[in-house]
């Protein structure tokens, strides 16, 4: 589809809500191509992430887990 500059600015919102995945549209002014609008797919909603649903599910953690690391330790006296 082509359409000029001055139809793309009176109906830009009309054409995106119109637009499918890989559609393209030339904008041209004075028969010269200016521009491309090209749709892109929907982005497909992620579920909502729901707290606590690793509860559990560390098995075991070493007594030193938030010691300090011995490379480090100068940094820390």
């Amino acid at each position: 589809m082509t359409i000029t500059v001055e139809e793309a600015q009176a109906r830009l919102s009309n054409l995106i809500d119109q637009l499918h995945a890989g559609e393209e549209i030339i904008i041209t002014r004075g028969h010269i191509p200016v521009a491309r609008l090209i749709g892109e797919a929907k982005q497909e909603e992620r579920p909502r992430r729901q707290l606590g649903t690793l509860k559990g599910t560390v098995r075991y953690l070493a007594p030193d887990f938030d010691a300090p690391l011995a490379d480090f330790k100068e940094y820390m006296e």
